[in-house]
């Protein structure tokens, strides 16, 4: 039981140290259980795991940890102001270095009435 609770909480540990204006979207699903965070941030910024970093130092990362774990899960984030493309960047990156499994991060939006 704890560990389960401590799975959850970590990604919402180093999430809560940066300021990211997510996407919304009412169909967001519960935050996927990861290895690698990766989030783009509004001024530029690239954030691995909590930590600034570089297109190279993640691209390493990731590969060294696939290696290690052929089941790497990656999960990204990108602030709404960010460029689609800077995201799609990312999700090559990381498949390019084995990470089939990776999800998109947003905040979850009310459900429009009706639907």
């Amino acid at each position: 039981m704890l560990l389960i609770i401590f799975m959850l909480t970590s990604a919402a540990i180093v999430r809560a140290s940066m300021v990211v204006n997510l996407p919304k979207a009412a169909t967001a699903g519960a935050h996927v259980e990861s290895t690698v965070n990766l989030v783009c941030t509004k001024d530029g910024r690239l954030l691995l795991n909590g930590k600034e970093s570089n297109l190279d130092e993640v691209a390493r990362h990731v590969k060294r940890e696939h290696d290690t774990n052929p089941k790497l899960q990656a999960v990204i984030a990108g602030d709404k102001g960010v460029e689609y493309g800077r995201v799609m960047d990312l999700i090559d990156l990381v498949k390019r270095n084995g990470v089939t499994a990776f999800a998109l991060d947003v905040e979850r939006a009310p459900m429009p009435e009706g639907n």
